[in-house]
């Protein structure tokens, strides 16, 4: 909670005055019998993050009497039904819901449910475009779809998979399947790291064109007076630091540190 507030109050001030920021509750912050537990969660990323509402995930019957606890005592909630991420150890990983005739009318069921207590919106994540579009038909509150088709009433994506701000290949095998990559931000960033790099290492940057606070002429000449009056006192300083250094450091004192002799 303490980490999901935090990220809470930087959204809140990076947008004072959108319409409507909804924080997401962790795990374990929701999900207890006593539902007063949800309540006081709730209210802090209310009162402390700034939010306009809270969204947990899950539309069992266990999850609606949450939701009903938290609209009775004044915060908004969103619901979330389909993947359900936070649950994906139970629900055997990142998988689409709903593929099943049985399984979607559940879905259904669930975002009835958490309408019934009280949601004003029900995320639909990872379902068949059918299904989602039902559903949407279906309730009176308004649903965002995030990889379910065209027919829910908005849509979500991830921005860092929607811009492709990570590049490694490692990260392209887990980018969703209904993720459309608008850019390829990681590309450049990856770019950009590497020419910066390669810059330092030839000694290329910084050039005097970034490095632009000078001193005048006079304040130069003046600055080597100063110097040359305790040259020498700093030289010998200079050498007895770094005697005591390498004494005090035993991987110095054995050659650890990967010396070409040290093979």
């Amino acid at each position: 909670m303490d980490e999901m507030i935090h990220h809470c109050k930087a959204v809140k001030r990076g947008a004072p005055r959108r319409p409507l920021l909804v924080g997401d509750l962790p795990l374990g912050s929701y999900e207890f019998e006593d539902v007063d537990v949800a309540l006081r969660n709730a209210y802090r990323m209310i009162k402390d993050g700034g939010m306009d509402g809270v969204k947990l995930e899950g539309g069992s019957e266990a999850r609606a009497k949450t939701v009903k606890k938290l609209v009775e005592g004044g915060v908004a909630v969103m619901g979330h039904v389909g993947l359900t991420p936070q649950a994906i150890s139970v629900i055997g990983g990142f998988r689409a819901q709903g593929r099943t005739a049985t399984r979607a009318r559940s879905l259904l069921d669930e975002a009835l449910r958490l309408q019934d207590a009280g949601a004003f919106a029900i995320v639909l994540e990872c379902v068949p475009a059918n299904v989602a579009a039902v559903i949407t038909e279906t309730l009176e509150v308004p649903t965002v779809g995030i990889g379910a088709g065209s027919g829910t009433s908005g849509q979500v994506l991830v921005f860092h998979d929607m811009l492709g701000m990570l590049s490694h290949p490692h990260h392209e095998e887990f980018v969703p399947k209904f993720c459309k990559r608008y850019a390829r931000v990681g590309h450049y960033i990856t770019k950009g790291l590497e020419e910066f790099r390669r810059d330092v290492e030839e000694g290329i940057f910084p050039s005097e064109e970034y490095s632009p606070y000078v001193m005048t002429e006079e304040e130069k000449g003046a600055f080597d007076l100063l110097l040359a009056k305790d040259e020498k006192e700093r030289r010998l300083k200079h050498d007895e630091t770094m005697k005591k250094l390498k004494e005090a450091d035993e991987y110095e004192q054995l050659s650890l540190y990967g010396d070409k002799d040290n093979s």
